[in-house]
């Protein structure tokens, strides 16, 4: 016992802890290294949490908005396609091909209008690397390329075809056309629901990687579109025919699935390791990944764990000023930024945080603000996109409704027109006459002057009827030299007079061929409602047949449906001027 109390001593006298100095600075020490310690420890945790959660917060974000801009790309394609799938071009043309195997000639002038057709769409939409037409075997009828390429049809396309639904196939690099591309097919139908093909797009990933490129700004290292077995889509970087035969590891791309929306820790494509997220495609099970290279998306807490050791060295002297400046540097700069966060998830993107010094939380002040200054001009983008969408849409609405010869409605758009004014009248109790055009020997006008004559006789006569009529009757053509006039709250007799008078402008238009005047004229059919039916095909029957009965009776006439024509003497031919004759 007395021995131990010497050592003990010896050892405070050696260390010169009977001091009261000494106790007081180890005192003063441990008082501030153990405070000190835990501070720097819980800054350190608490920072590396944070640092994670805006990393997790970032990828998110990027991945959200490019996924949902993706499914909005997909849709409108998926769209297209079915515009396209129902225009009349390919369902009267394919039908004649097809469906009614006409003529010989009628199948070349419909397989040349298909071709003409698929290339101006593939012209004007650039995302579609090639347009096919098909039939139910499979075999190309009609593509948008010279020289044609094979497809490959997606699994299950014909029963879903006759189950009318659209197939989307396995996205591949296809050799001919060099470029990674996914093929889409949509069932054509006509009318009566009789199946006729299905038409079949190739669809490359330009606009894709565009977008990608557009996201992967800042420190988002890379931006790609993977599938799940971890095929690489398209991508931020520019990518090969080798790199899309390449796969992710099989467990790496479970993570990424299983784990959507959570940062994943792995290596890339590229080899390096990274961090990454993915976000999937809500109409497809592709996903869409953002990544960041693991060092520099982690070089911001090992910065910050040298800092407070420095700090720790520092708070030993100045334990008390270096607590109250971390409480104002960490805590208040914190504070904004968690406010502006809760703004920016209730979707207040003009938030605009002030940066008051250069430190660690300045630069997460300056990386938040960058980040709502990207998803404020990723949002004005999108609504861009949007709007250029809504005009192209509108844009090919108008091409399926109009003819483009003569900028008159075609007969598709007349049919639901009749439709409509056959139910107004109807409600109101009110007449309107319906007037059938037929240009008179058009047939031997074309085979004598050419079909660019007969185009310019086509367009002529159309502004004449257009200028012929008031602003609220409708012109439409209806096929071929026909055309058809519908004047709303007009009876029989003044559809008659209008007839008369639209014959007459026509006979005073002066057509040349070969240097010499031409006289046209018109044969008109009338026909009103409720006087000779009450819907659109009565009302058009009975009109074309008033129609046959002027050509019948001489031509150049007009017949009201029901009364029967006196017949007209022919005219002998007027001296030095060349008349059309034929139908």
């Amino acid at each position: 016992m007395a021995a131990e109390k010497q050592d003990k001593k010896r050892f405070h006298q050696h260390f010169r802890l009977n001091s009261i100095k000494t106790r007081i600075i180890v005192f003063a020490l441990l008082a501030t290294i153990i405070p000190s310690v835990s501070m720097g420890w819980l800054s350190y945790v608490q920072n590396r949490k944070f640092l994670n959660e805006k990393i997790k917060q970032e990828l998110r974000v990027v991945t959200s908005q490019a996924s949902r801009e993706l499914d909005l790309w997909l849709k409108d394609r998926i769209y297209d396609v079915r515009v396209f799938s129902s225009s009349y071009v390919v369902l009267e043309n394919l039908d004649k091909i097809v469906g009614q195997g006409g003529a010989h000639r009628e199948n070349v002038v419909a397989l040349r209008r298909l071709k003409d057709y698929l290339r101006s769409v593939r012209e004007k939409i650039v995302d579609y690397q090639e347009l096919m037409l098909l039939n139910l075997e499979g075999k190309i009828v009609a593509t948008s390329s010279k020289p044609a390429t094979t497809a490959k049809l997606p699994d299950k396309w014909l029963p879903r075809a006759q189950a009318n639904k659209h197939t989307i196939g396995q996205p591949h690099w296809d050799e001919t056309l060099q470029a990674g591309v996914v093929v889409i097919t949509q069932p054509i139908r006509t009318a009566n629901e009789r199946l006729l093909g299905v038409l079949t797009a190739k669809i490359n990933f330009r606009t894709i990687s565009k977008a990608l490129k557009n996201y992967a700004q800042g420190e988002i290292g890379e931006l790609y579109l993977i599938t799940e077995e971890g095929t690489l889509l398209a991508s931020s970087r520019t990518i090969s025919a080798k790199l899309l035969e390449t796969n992710l590891v099989g467990s790496t791309t479970r993570k990424l699935f299983f784990g959507e929306g959570d940062p994943q820790r792995y290596y890339g494509y590229h080899g390096e390791p990274v961090v990454g997220a993915l976000k999937r495609m809500s109409a497809l099970d592709w996903g869409v990944v953002a990544e960041k290279e693991r060092a520099k998306a982690y070089a911001q807490i090992v910065r910050l764990r040298n800092v407070t050791l420095v700090l720790v060295v520092g708070l030993l002297l100045f334990i008390g000023l270096g607590a109250y400046l971390l409480g104002l540097t960490l805590v208040r700069p914190l504070d904004r930024l968690t406010g502006g966060a809760s703004k920016v998830a209730e979707g207040d993107l003009e938030v605009d945080l002030p940066v008051l010094s250069r430190s660690e939380v300045g630069y997460l002040t300056e990386v938040f603000n960058d980040m709502v200054a990207r998803l404020r001009q990723g949002r004005e983008e999108l609504a861009a996109i949007n709007k250029t969408l809504r005009e192209k849409n509108k844009e090919l609405h108008e091409l399926s409704i109009t003819d483009s010869l003569t900028g008159l409605y075609n007969r598709k758009h007349l049919m639901e027109t009749l439709d409509n004014e056959v139910a107004r009248s109807k409600r109101h109790k009110h007449d309107f006459a319906v007037l059938v055009i037929d240009i008179d020997h058009f047939k031997e006008y074309n085979d004598t002057y050419g079909h660019l004559a007969g185009d310019e006789v086509l367009s002529r006569l159309a502004s004449v009827f257009k200028k012929s009529v008031r602003s609220c009757d409708y012109v439409a053509r209806y096929g071929g030299e026909e055309f058809i006039l519908l004047l709303p709250e007009i009876g029989p007799d003044d559809g008659v007079k209008t007839a008369e008078r639209i014959q007459k402008k026509v006979a005073k238009e002066n057509f040349s061929g070969d240097g010499e005047p031409i006289e046209v004229t018109v044969s008109v059919g009338v026909a009103s409602y409720p006087r000779d039916g009450d819907d659109p095909q009565a009302i058009i029957r009975h009109a074309d047949a008033a129609l046959y009965q002027a050509k019948d009776s001489g031509r150049n006439r007009v017949v009201l449906a029901g009364k029967t024509p006196e017949k007209k003497r022919q005219k002998s031919k007027p001296k030095g001027r060349a008349v059309a004759r034929g139908r």
